[in-house]
């Protein structure tokens, strides 16, 4: 525990606009990851324990395609679709089998894909640590804001994740779409009865959480290394933000997420030793405060 540290640290602007920055790019991180995997549980009722392998997925599929193509935004782009493929197509053969069964079968057959996907990455891309680099479109000198740095990726990937973050919004509260999403998750017999295919809409839930995955796994690949099993940690991290922020909401996934960056970032300073526990005491303090989470509802 350093609170000399972390004293100093907030009392210097340059030191709170780094670590405020850093806090900012977990948080986007871990808020693409999180908005997919409450929106799912929030629709679907089912909570997806393969979502950190799909970010793992995402990040491995965005290095080989910005091998193979050389253009960063279009290898982000591919990989987001190529998860939510996957993610569609094992929804509609695997999980749809256990809805509404126990969740141990649930947890079962996600924690089957968890190690299935494991070994895949490593028959396909190996099993040492990779890279992918920082493309040379962001290889520029940083920016400096009240003596602090902030790296050219960095106001990127903030800026990507907002629109994103935007988008999500729009499609969920302003469009047709949006409604039969929120009706399938509020009464899926009654939209099924009024002739919704509610196999679609899950099947596209799914695929959207997936694609939010993907597209966080391969933002993440020019400042994260990438190694078999790296969607634990993340998943781990995204279960507290969802939490945090009240399972099923998408807004309460962004506070969440925001808030454990900051965290993340600031607590490594004073307390190095003990940045997971702030997490886990954060959480604990906001379930004892409101266990529905800051943006969840009661339930009655």
């Amino acid at each position: 525990m350093d609170l000399t540290a972390l004293l100093e640290c907030v009392t210097t602007l340059s030191c709170v606009v780094t670590q405020t920055t850093s806090g900012l790019i977990i948080g986007v991180l871990l808020f693409l990851v999180a908005a997919g995997l409450t929106l799912i549980f929030g629709v679907l009722k089912v909570i997806n324990f393969t979502h950190g392998s799909l970010y793992m997925l995402g990040a491995y599929l965005g290095l080989t395609g910005y091998r193979i193509t050389g253009s960063f935004a279009l290898a982000v782009v591919l990989a987001g679709l190529g998860v939510a493929l996957f993610a569609a197509v094992f929804e509609r053969v695997f999980m749809r089998r256990v809805y509404g069964t126990d969740v141990l079968m649930q947890l079962l057959v996600c924690y089957a894909f968890i190690l299935i996907l494991d070994d895949v990455v490593k028959i396909v891309w190996g099993p040492e640590f990779q890279s992918m680099g920082m493309p040379a479109a962001f290889q520029a000198p940083p920016i400096l804001f009240g003596g602090g740095v902030i790296p050219v990726f960095y106001l990127f990937l903030i800026s990507a994740a907002a629109v994103i973050a935007l988008g999500l919004w729009f499609l969920l509260v302003r469009t047709r779409i949006g409604k039969i999403v929120r009706a399938a998750a509020h009464n899926p017999d009654m939209t099924s009865a009024l002739g919704i295919n509610t196999g679609m809409v899950y099947a596209s839930v799914f695929a959207l959480g997936g694609l939010l995955a993907g597209l966080a796994g391969a933002l993440a690949a020019p400042v994260r290394s990438m190694s078999p099993g790296m969607g634990f940690s993340i998943l781990i991290e995204s279960f507290i933000v969802t939490v945090i922020g009240g399972m099923g909401s998408v807004g309460g996934a962004l506070a969440g997420a925001v808030l454990i960056g900051v965290i993340r970032a600031f607590g490594s300073i004073g307390f190095p030793l003990f940045v997971e526990g702030l997490m886990f005491m954060a959480m604990a303090a906001i379930l004892i405060l409101k266990p529905s989470g800051l943006f969840g509802r009661e339930e009655r």
